[in-house]
C-alpha cells in the first residue's frame, strides 16, 4: 500500500465510518494523526481516541461521536493542503470556518493547533484541514 497522503487517508476513514454508522474506526497511526484526533476531542468532535497496538502495527482508534437522534458530531472533515498544492497561511490570514462554528487544524512551529489557537499566539501555518 503506498500512501502519498496519510492525513487525508486518516480524514477519509472518519468521513467513510461516519457515514457507515459506526462506532469507532481504526487508523494507522502517526504523531500527526495522533495531534489531530486530540484535537478532534478537546473540541468535541470526536467522543475519545486511543493509540494502540495490533496485529504489530501502531494505530490510532477513534471513538466517534453521535448525539440522541443518530446524527454525527462532524458533518464535514475535508483535506485543505494537500502533498502537491501545500496551503500556508500567515496569522492573519487565518481563514474561520463557517463564521467559528467549524474549526480548520493547523500545523505551526509551536504544533498541531486549531485556527483559533494559532490567531491568539500570532503564528501562521500549513492548513491541513477543516471540520464543521
Amino acid at each position: 500500500m503506498n500512501l502519498t497522503d496519510p492525513v487525508s487517508d486518516m480524514l477519509t476513514r472518519i468521513r467513510n465510518a461516519i457515514r457507515a454508522r459506526h462506532q469507532k474506526v481504526d487508523v494507522p497511526a502517526s504523531k500527526l494523526k495522533v495531534e489531530i484526533a486530540r484535537i478532534l476531542k478537546e473540541e468535541g468532535f470526536i467522543s475519545n481516541f486511543k493509540a494502540t497496538e495490533e496485529e504489530g502495527h501502531k494505530v490510532v482508534r477513534i471513538y466517534l461521536k453521535y448525539d440522541t437522534n443518530n446524527d454525527a458530531a462532524i458533518s464535514n472533515v475535508s483535506r485543505i493542503s494537500r502533498p502537491g498544492c501545500r496551503v500556508y497561511v500567515r496569522r492573519t490570514e487565518i481563514p474561520r470556518v463557517l463564521g467559528g462554528l467549524g474549526i480548520n487544524i493547523l500545523t505551526t512551529p509551536r504544533g498541531v493547533m486549531t485556527g483559533r489557537q494559532a490567531r491568539k499566539q500570532g503564528v501562521g501555518g500549513e492548513v491541513l484541514c477543516e471540520v464543521w
